[in-house]
C-alpha cells in the first residue's frame, strides 16, 4: 500500500495533522490573519478537506484552543503529585509548568492572540472551561495538604497561586525579545531559562509558605 493511500485511509490522522498546521498558522498569524490554504499546505491534504473535517476557520480555530489546553492540563495531571509532599508536589508543578510553556511557545502565542480578540472564541466553548477545572483542582488539593500539614499559609486563595506561577512561566515566552533585549541582552538563553524557572519556583513557594 502506498503512502498516499495510506494517509486517504486515515481520517484521524489527517485531522490530527490539520491540527498540527492550525496551531501553527494560528500562532503565527492569529485566527484573521491565518488561512484554511495555509493550514491545507501544513497538513498536506486540501483546504476542501479541511473544511470537511472543521466545517470553517472559526470552528478549527476552537478546535486547536480545545486541543492546547487539554495538552497542558494532561501533562500536569500526568505528574502524580498526590503521592509527593506539598513542597515538593507544588515545586514539581512549578518546575513541570515553566517547562511546558518554554517548550510549547505556540501555545503561548495562541492564548496572547485570543487575549487580543478579547477572548471571543474561548468563551463559547465549555470543554474549554471543564477541561481547565483541572488545574485549580491540582493545586487546591497541594495547597489543602500544605495547609493541614502547617506549612503553607490558611490565608491564600489557589487561583491567585495559579495566576502567580502562570504569569512568571508566560511573561518567559510572550515578552522573550522584548524583555531580554532592554534587561538583559547579555545574557545565553540558557541562563535566562535558568534564572526565570528558579524564579517561578521561590515566587510561588514564598507566596505559600509559613515564615514562623
Amino acid at each position: 500500500m502506498s503512502e498516499t493511500t495510506k494517509r486517504k485511509n486515515d481520517p484521524e490522522g489527517l485531522k490530527k495533522r490539520i491540527i498540527a498546521g492550525a496551531l501553527k498558522t494560528f500562532a503565527e498569524f492569529g485566527m484573521q490573519g491565518a488561512r484554511l490554504e495555509q493550514i491545507a499546505e501544513y497538513a498536506e491534504t486540501t483546504k476542501r478537506m479541511v473544511v470537511y473535517h472543521f466545517g470553517n476557520k472559526e470552528q478549527l480555530y476552537i478546535e486547536v484552543l480545545e486541543q492546547v489546553y487539554q495538552s497542558i492540563r494532561e501533562h500536569e495531571t500526568s505528574l502524580n503529585l498526590a503521592s509527593l509532599p506539598p513542597e515538593e508536589a507544588l515545586t514539581r508543578l512549578v518546575e513541570a509548568s515553566f517547562d511546558y510553556h518554554a517548550t510549547h511557545p505556540d501555545f503561548i502565542r495562541l492564548v496572547c492572540s485570543e487575549n487580543l480578540l478579547r477572548g471571543r472564541y474561548i468563551s463559547q466553548s465549555a470543554r474549554i472551561k471543564a477541561l481547565n477545572k483541572s488545574a485549580l483542582d491540582l493545586l487546591d488539593d497541594i495547597l489543602a495538604r500544605g495547609q493541614q500539614q502547617g506549612v503553607f499559609v490558611k490565608e491564600v486563595q489557589t487561583i491567585d497561586v495559579h495566576r502567580l506561577l502562570s504569569s512568571i512561566c508566560v511573561h518567559h515566552v510572550a515578552n522573550r525579545y522584548t524583555f531580554n533585549t532592554l534587561f538583559s541582552p547579555d545574557h545565553s538563553e540558557a541562563d535566562n531559562i535558568r534564572r526565570n524557572r528558579q524564579l517561578a519556583v521561590i515566587a510561588t513557594l514564598r507566596y505559600v509558605q509559613k515564615t514562623d
